[in-house]
């Protein structure tokens, strides 16, 4: 048995006939062929599989696809604006903020939500909202540099 699940992704209206036990992350890389978003631990533990679901973060292994039926979900893949990155990738890039990139998307998703709600973070703050993504090279210094900075190149 197979569901159509309708929503839109990275401003476009998509469709795809899934299996009702479907992980969104699945439909996002196995259906709609968006892998940025990665699949790290399959327990919600890791953070890889972070997107933005109605304008919020979530981890995609988490949710189901058909739970995600006519929302707006914004991938890694549409955050940058063509060819111009977006500040905070730009930032992670300029600050080293990936060392084996597989954490990346994850971390940039959780960090434009975190701007979102709170446009100066403190390192401290910062620290506490990534409690839920995991780099598996340990380049946590770094990645909190390239967040202060992202942040400070939105809020300019």
């Amino acid at each position: 048995m197979t569901l159509t699940v309708s929503m839109t992704v990275n401003g476009e209206s998509v469709s795809a006939d899934v299996e009702p036990r479907t992980l969104l992350v699945q439909m996002l890389r196995e259906h709609l062929g968006l892998t940025g978003t990665h699949v790290g631990c399959d327990t919600s533990q890791c953070g890889t599989c972070v997107v933005h679901v109605n304008g919020e973060s979530l981890k995609s292994c988490t949710m189901l696809a058909v739970q995600a039926e006519g929302a707006d979900v914004t991938t890694i893949e549409g955050v940058a604006d063509g060819e111009t990155l977006h500040p905070m990738q730009q930032a992670f890039h300029e600050n080293h903020g990936l060392q084996c990139g597989f954490c990346t998307p994850g971390m940039i998703m959780s960090s434009l939500d975190l701007v979102k709600n709170n446009p100066d973070p403190s390192e401290r703050e910062i620290r506490e909202w990534l409690e839920g993504n995991l780099c598996r090279c340990t380049g946590y210094h770094n990645i909190v540099k390239s967040i202060d900075a992202g942040a400070k190149a939105m809020r300019s």
